[in-house]
């Protein structure tokens, strides 16, 4: 089967998971909203979710969803010249619009096949840059270390401001320590799937010498040495506080875009920072489903949160309709077309001065 034409099942593949959550989580919207309408005695007739997600859309406040706009390009911004710390300190300077540029392709890339981008990211990298590709994917497997970490210290801190209310949605909700005692079921299964990993693991170690002999032993350790270069790029960096500070600048700029976002909607206008906090920590969670860009997890996700704080579900609908369409589609869709078009443009212009300069 070609490449383009697997690359386009699988994108209709997770491109229609996200259609089903999405559709999922409107249907449920819908009845309650309609059954809202009763109560009210408001016709049914008068009661479109689609119509009401549609003027609450027009209506928003765009001027704070500016803002948000801003300050996500600024966090791109920041990425990339945090990205571009790890790569001097292996001796090698990408230049910031090759960087900032591929960062908006991989978002593109990841709403048609989720975290497909990173590939994506990485071969336009190392092809304009001359850099090694398992280099490259070493130092974004690095980057994303970090967002693991950082969403990590946000959910810790979420639980810990949130209080036991939030807690307590989870366990009743999500059933969190019913899925936390698969790891004490099954022991039998486990123990084996260790031991296996375990003995795997031990028998590449004892014949080590003998792998690397071969010639697939060799281009594999290769790849594996240039990729743990990369991941190791973040010990060598000029100046490991700048590199902190970035990457805390990223997840602040991330909470404020969702804590400003309620400012861009009547309904949720009176929230404050703390459900700020967990409505952020709600949505990016959403956002690691494997759907295109978190559509429908995203929507579900969010509108339960918003749920715990009084919003009614077709208004939490909206809001999470203004955010992801503003953001994760909009934006996105807009820059990393251009960016698409502008990279190869940027690139063969610097070649033909490369060139003209040797001659």
């Amino acid at each position: 089967m070609p490449k383009s034409v697997l690359k386009a099942l699988k994108a209709a593949v997770f491109f229609c998971i996200g259609f089903i959550i999405f559709y999922l989580v409107y249907k449920r919207q819908n009845k309650s909203y309609q059954e809202e309408c009763l109560f009210k005695n408001i016709p049914l007739s008068d009661c479109s979710l689609v119509d009401k997600v549609w003027s609450d859309m027009q209506n928003a406040d765009y001027y704070w969803i500016g803002v948000i706009l801003v300050l996500f390009m600024i966090t791109n911004l920041i990425r990339a010249l945090r990205w571009k710390m790890m790569f001097k300190s292996m001796g090698y300077s990408p230049r910031n619009i090759n960087l900032f540029g591929t960062i908006m392709v991989n978002y593109l890339a990841n709403l048609g096949i989720p975290r497909s981008g990173e590939i994506i990211r990485a071969g336009l990298v190392s092809n304009y840059e001359n850099i090694p590709l398992e280099k490259v994917l070493g130092t974004i497997f690095t980057d994303r270390i970090f967002d693991v970490i950082c969403l990590a210290i946000v959910l810790i801190l979420t639980l810990i401001l949130g209080g036991p209310e939030f807690y307590n949605y989870l366990n009743i909700n999500i059933n969190l320590s019913e899925k936390l005692k698969i790891f004490s079921q099954y022991p039998v299964i486990w123990s084996l799937i260790a031991v296996t990993a375990a003995g795997f693991l031990i028998w590449i170690y004892r014949f080590r010498y003998r792998l690397l002999k071969t010639s697939i032993g060799q281009r594999v350790w290769y790849r594996i040495k240039g990729f743990i270069d990369g991941v190791n790029s973040v010990r060598n960096v000029t100046s490991v506080p700048l590199f902190i500070l970035y990457t805390v600048l990223i997840w602040v700029l991330y909470y404020y875009m969702m804590y400003l976002s309620f400012s861009a909607f009547k309904p949720t206008a009176h929230l404050g920072p703390i459900e700020g906090l967990v409505i952020f920590a709600f949505g990016s969670l959403g956002i690691l489903f494997p759907s295109p860009g978190g559509m429908g997890s995203y929507h579900m996700l969010v509108g339960e949160g918003l749920s715990m704080y009084g919003i009614s579900g077709s208004d939490g609908f909206s809001f999470a309709n203004i955010v992801f369409f503003s953001v994760s589609v909009g934006i996105n869709v807009l820059f990393g077309i251009l960016f698409l078009v502008l990279l190869p443009i940027i690139n063969n212009s610097k070649e033909s001065i490369s060139k003209s300069k040797n001659v």
